[in-house]
């Protein structure tokens, strides 16, 4: 389990302002933001959208420790929050939170399953089933994992691994310490029976199945023989 290099970015200061000037900002390139905590007076900044939108989408975007460069100064700071518009989700607002050397976080780091193909239990069909994709850590800010390595090369159908199975580095715990709670599971196929109705088969008076369409004959409409009557009634005789 590798500890998180620090990451650089860069952010301008920005004077506070109005709602209409924000906007502005937006539409020219930058995503409003503050740096708070540390013991020192927030700090209101400015990111460029293409920056944050890169480091987004490279993941663990909230588990990573930035090297944040503003007016000339470098603080370590962890994103804790990122408003995003609900349509777009383009970025609306980012904070971090600045933290010193000895600083402890709680963070979310993404886990990482290795070995699934080795699984003696999804080698016979079995699906694995994630239970918790990040665990959430108690770590030394200049100290995150990277990712949490979950093996689940030996589990069969109806094994799971829980967090007391896994390695953690020197210092780094759970948040959860009341439970051993699961990450993953094997559980056993779905298997989709397919269910064939039997259809009601109508009988006759003799026994034999009646087919859609026909009945069978009757005495009172043909005769006993099953040879039609005359037609009795009366009418024109001209």
């Amino acid at each position: 389990m590798t500890m998180a290099d620090v990451a650089e970015l860069q952010a301008e200061i920005r004077e506070p302002s109005t709602k209409g000037a924000t906007r502005a900002m937006r539409r020219q390139g930058w995503v409003p933001g503050i740096v708070y905590g540390g013991g020192e007076a927030a700090i209101a900044i400015s990111v460029e959208a293409s920056v944050l939108a890169i480091e987004r989408g490279r993941g663990g975007f909230f588990s990573r420790l930035y090297s944040l460069a503003v007016d000339g100064k470098s603080y370590h700071v962890l994103a804790r929050e990122l408003q995003v518009h609900p349509v777009t989700e383009a970025p609306l607002h980012v904070d971090f939170l600045r933290l010193a050397a000895d600083s402890t976080v709680n963070v979310d780091v993404p886990v990482v399953f290795l070995n699934e193909e080795e699984s003696p239990g999804v080698k016979r069909g079995g699906v694995l089933n994630i239970v918790r994709r990040t665990v959430e850590l108690v770590c030394r800010a200049d100290a995150i994992p990277t990712m949490v390595e979950v093996d689940i090369g030996e589990l069969d159908i109806g094994d799971s691994v829980k967090i007391s199975a896994v390695v953690l580095p020197e210092g780094v715990h759970p948040v959860i310490t009341d439970r051993d709670f699961t990450i993953a599971s094997v559980a056993a196929p779905t298997v989709m029976v397919e269910e064939v109705e039997e259809e009601e088969v109508e009988l006759g008076e003799d026994g034999e199945p009646i087919v859609d369409g026909e009945t069978s004959p009757t005495e009172g409409e043909d005769g006993e023989d099953g040879e039609a009557k005359p037609d009795t009634r009366e009418g024109d005789q001209n």
